[in-house]
């Protein structure tokens, strides 16, 4: 630990200007080596490939003097040799056959050598005809460079001479090219003091401004930079130090109207560190915490060890956690309340606590009087409806006036029916809105659910002439309420059905897909609908004229139907008419409910 305070302390005695002047030092020689290093790489690339073209005009030579003297190499070596005093001393000669045999070698006995048909230059020469390899020889462990080429008479012809390109000759051929390289060196360290220089001299300007900042002195009127880049840089910094300055100002000004907000609040609000230590907690959320609380407190950390909060402890523990808020209701005393945790980008996080008791019980008295007028209906519709059946299964056709009577009780049937209907859709509109935790979620492959829709409206459909069709493919799945997804295709389809026309052809149509959704379209090729009725459609008991749902027999929440299934599958819908006409509605199903 001394070591390094020491290091730290000796470093801080080092000026930035020697720093900067030591780095740069470093980075010149080494770019100046790099570029040596290079060319010398480059003046031995070059002597190894003159070298390679000596070797391969020489193997031509001792091919044509074989060919012309009709020299068979295996047998007669003395001729072969005597060819050799002509060329280097140094020079290594080797004839090898197709197959790897060593037919004759200048320094070695032939019959002893191992076949050399996996030598590199001789696998090259097979390849490309000729090669060339540097490695140490097997047999006398000297460095060579191998050059190989092959001939057709069934030979391959191997040189190699010694490879030994000191850098010695590189620095005698290149002297000039080296002073010029140490001249540019010496010129760049000179150039970098001069900088340098002119830098530290700015970076002393800028300390003496930060110095005045950081003592809260006031900075003098003349106070001036440098005229260079770095002068303009720092008085780029000082105009947006003064700027963060005013910043600050407005947004602790925003901060008091923001604790005014949660102050005069009705909701209970409460914000936490990562580390779970309270930031802010206005009164309504120490209200509402005692009262959900067995014992009162003022230490609102204490939420984090009772019981009742564990499920919100838990989310705040699970990483990665799918999103980052997290509701529950909780009832206590007789009271009920919405807690509701919301988890920010750097893992502090608000609680919020609604006392939701009022809005609970309008909600539940709602729904009570919907059930209770649905009920009430139910029961004398359905005496009704039995008694009109039983009449007009008991009917003597030989009566007088039958053809009236019988009209009016066909009517009468057909408003029970209707009525019938009206309650059904009612109740449904309710337990969405109102107890959509009833509905049973599952996996529904929509196109047999398509199927089986086709097949219940299949007389309705071929009344009067229009054909249903389905282009879904089978691994079409949405998680969702089987019941609900029903509703949603039945309900356009009977709007189809009722309001579309005659021979007209109805299309559902999953036209796209990605990671999280489906894409649907539903149209039909009938007579669609005045644009100004598009945006009002969905609403409840909305008519597009007066007597349209009443010759239909429609109860006028269909497509209300249709809209709120959607939404509880966290869906989207939205319908216009088509070019080629008739009405279209695209929808967008999530692959799971989140």
């Amino acid at each position: 630990m001394q070591k390094i305070k020491s290091l730290e302390k000796m470093r801080r005695k080092i000026s930035f200007k020697t720093r900067i002047v030591l780095i740069f030092t470093v980075i010149i020689a080494l770019f100046t080596a790099g570029i040596i290093l290079f060319e010398q790489q480059q003046f031995k690339n070059e002597r190894t490939h003159n070298l390679e073209r000596t070797l391969e005009n020489n193997a031509d030579i001792i091919h044509r003097y074989i060919h012309v003297n009709n020299i068979d190499p295996g047998k007669e070596p003395a001729q072969i040799s005597q060819l050799l005093h002509y060329m280097p001393s140094d020079i290594r000669l080797t004839l090898i056959s197709w197959e790897g045999e060593v037919l004759y070698d200048n320094s070695l006995d032939a019959s002893q050598m191992e076949n050399h048909l996996q030598r590199s230059e001789i696998r090259k020469s097979i390849g490309f005809g000729e090669g060339a390899n540097i490695r140490v020889s097997t047999s006398n462990n000297i460095k060579y460079l191998y050059y190989s080429k092959k001939y057709n008479e069934g030979y391959f012809i191997r040189l190699a001479m010694p490879y030994n390109i000191q850098l010695q000759s590189f620095i005698n051929s290149g002297s000039s090219f080296i002073i010029y390289i140490l001249l540019f060196f010496v010129l760049c360290i000179l150039m970098m003091l001069y900088f340098s220089n002119r830098f530290s001299r700015s970076l002393k300007e800028l300390k003496e401004f930060s110095l005045n900042v950081k003592n809260g002195s006031n900075i003098p009127a003349d106070f001036a930079f440098a005229d260079d880049e770095v002068g303009e840089v720092s008085a780029d910094i000082v105009e947006n130090y003064n700027l963060l300055q005013e910043n600050r100002r407005r947004l602790a000004a925003e901060r008091e109207k923001l604790l005014q907000h949660f102050q005069l609040s009705e909701e209970g609000i409460a914000i936490f560190s990562r580390d779970r230590r309270e930031i802010y907690a206005n009164s309504h959320f120490l209200q509402f915490l005692n009262m959900i609380l067995d014992s009162p407190t003022l230490e609102t950390e204490l939420i984090f060890d009772n019981p009742v909060f564990e499920e919100f402890v838990a989310f705040l523990n699970v990483k990665p956690r799918e999103g980052n808020i997290f509701s529950k209701r909780i009832e206590k005393s007789g009271r009920q309340f919405n807690v509701r945790i919301i988890i920010f980008e750097d893992e502090s996080f608000e609680f919020y606590i609604s006392d939701i008791t009022k809005s609970e019980k309008t909600r539940l008295l709602k729904q009570e009087m919907t059930n209770n007028i649905a009920h009430e209906l139910r029961t004398p519709v359905t005496s009704i409806r039995g008694y009109l059946e039983t009449i007009l299964t008991l009917y003597d056709d030989k009566g007088d006036n039958r053809e009236r009577i019988r009209g009016f009780l066909d009517r009468a049937y057909l408003q029970t029916i209707r009525l019938s209907e009206l309650i059904q859709d009612i109740s449904m509109l309710t337990k969405i809105e109102e107890a959509s935790d009833r509905f049973e979620l599952e996996q529904v492959n929509i196109s047999e659910l398509l199927d089986e829709l086709k097949n219940d409206l299949s007389d309705k459909i071929r009344e009067k002439d229009n054909t249903f069709k389905i282009e879904v493919n089978n691994n079409v799945v949405i998680y969702g309420s089987r019941t609900l997804l029903y509703s949603i295709f039945r309900n356009l389809t009977e709007n189809s059905l009722s309001y579309g026309g005659e021979n007209i052809e109805i299309v559902v149509r999953c036209y796209n897909e990605n990671e999280d959704s489906y894409f649907f379209e539903f149209y039909d090729t009938g007579i669609g609908v005045d644009e100004k009725h598009l945006v009002r459609i969905f609403e409840r008991f909305y008519r597009v004229n007066e007597g349209r749902t009443r010759n239909t027999g429609g109860s006028g929440l269909g497509l209300s139907i249709v809209r709120n299934a959607i939404l509880f599958h966290k869906g989207s819908i939205v319908a216009k008419n088509r070019p080629e006409g008739g009405l279209q509605f695209l929808m967008t199903f999530p692959k799971i409910i989140q």
